[in-house]
């Protein structure tokens, strides 16, 4: 099969899949410009489907930098009405939420990270029908990747340009499961498989689990009562199956949010707002990260920890086997969508309410009331290793292997 048709099959996997879109349902795009040719390839799968309107948010990493660089303070800490409306009015519409994600790594290197944290603060508040649609199973949401110049040089530096680009095209494609003569065929048969682990980790209702690993890796994370893992799709509060994320390898829950005592020491280095966190380290104690370290990117680092309150506390533990096909194949991608899919992590931030039984119907008193943790931000960054052990702690302390040497252990493999 042709590069061109797989990319056709990719863009109406995205929509009739990753967004499950129903006829006459609305479409936010957001798409990085260079993406140009794919991201017409989504809009007319997105017509072809039936979609009501479709909306394109191009996005430029060179003027964003230059926004960032320049633009006063206070474009910072208020999200323009337009933006507000554009975004809020969509999600309250019932709209897919499609993100093409392709930005330039090293896009944002040298801009102040209090920036960062300012925009976040505010795109949270003032957008925050087009968030908690997101986050509370209002509106189907997906994030996929689209092979970028920059991005491609980034992990194929050694490779001319156009080379660089169809090699990362080769390797989205293959990581989402679209390279082959069914794509949405495929993505039924993966979300099935996640299923058996995910019943096997609800049953067990863990209270906590233990991570050691031979990078310093020394964690225990405790767990809520009647927790809910996750994992191969998520469902809106209306009953729609969709994909959150294409690719995706990781089975998810969410901690109690005062409960996390140790050191974790990063996998992968962690792209965030177009800069790169290396070598990196976090302690927590009772839930909180009270200290961290960086070979490069420390400042970037600290601006995470510096959203919120919520921000020093973790949202999520995922499980991801070093037997990945994304950790298989090798390629450091540089992007957390990615990243994120070779390797268990964990994540600041915000926690997932469907995470916990009745979260979806619980307002901000009732989550924080079953220990689940709020903030302006999510976070994800990777501390899976080939050498990683994970214990699971049952109520009344007896211990069962969940990971060991990076992989399924005991009842889970």
């Amino acid at each position: 099969m042709s590069l061109e048709n797989q990319l056709q099959n990719y863009a109406r996997l995205l929509i009739r899949t990753g967004c499950a879109l129903k006829p006459g349902q609305e479409v936010l795009l957001t798409t990085p410009v260079e993406a140009a040719p794919f991201t017409r390839m989504v809009v007319e799968e997105a017509w072809a489907a039936g979609a009501g309107a479709v909306t394109v948010e191009w996005a430029d990493d060179v003027v964003s930098r230059l926004h960032y660089l320049h633009a006063p303070q206070s474009a910072f800490e208020r999200v323009p009405d337009w933006k507000a409306l554009q975004r809020n009015g969509a999600a309250e519409r019932g709209a897919a939420i499609l993100s093409l994600d392709g930005e330039d790594p090293d896009g944002m290197a040298g801009v102040d990270p209090s920036r960062f944290t300012a925009w976040s603060r505010a795109v949270h508040r003032d957008c925050k029908a087009f968030y908690d649609g997101m986050d509370l199973g209002r509106n189907v949401w997906c994030i996929a990747g689209a092979a970028t110049p920059k991005w491609a040089k980034k992990v194929f530096p050694g490779l001319p340009q156009e080379e660089a680009v169809e090699k990362l095209w080769k390797a989205i494609l293959s990581t989402a499961r679209a390279d082959g003569p069914d794509p949405d065929g495929a993505w039924r048969e993966h979300s099935e498989a996640f299923q058996r682990r995910v019943k096997l980790l609800n049953a067990r209702q863990f209270d906590a689990l233990r991570y050691t690993a031979r990078s310093g890796t020394d964690f225990t994370v405790g767990l809520n009562q009647n927790h809910v893992w996750a994992g191969g799709g998520a469902e809106t509060v209306e009953g729609t199956w969709f994909f959150p994320n294409m690719p995706t390898e990781e089975i998810f829950t969410t901690p109690h949010r005062d409960r996390a005592d140790g050191i974790v020491h990063s996998a992968l280095p962690l792209n965030y707002n177009g800069g790169l966190i290396q070598d990196f380290w976090i302690k927590f104690e009772k839930g909180r990260a009270v200290d961290c370290g960086a070979a490069q990117g420390l400042e970037l680092l600290k601006s995470i920890l510096a959203v919120d309150e919520g921000a020093t506390h973790l949202g999520e533990v995922a499980l991801v086997p070093h037997a990945s096909p994304i950790a298989q194949s090798g390629i450091l991608f540089y992007s957390t969508l990615y990243d994120e899919n070779a390797a268990c992590h964990l994540a600041l931030g915000k926690g997932f309410p469907e995470c916990v039984e009745g979260g979806l119907d619980m307002d901000e008193e009732g989550l924080k009331a079953h220990n689940i943790n709020l903030s302006a931000t999510h976070v994800d960054f990777m501390i899976g290793t080939a050498d990683l052990s994970i214990t699971g702690i049952l109520p009344d302390g007896a211990e069962v292997p969940v990971f060991r040497d990076g992989n399924w252990a005991g009842e889970f493999v």
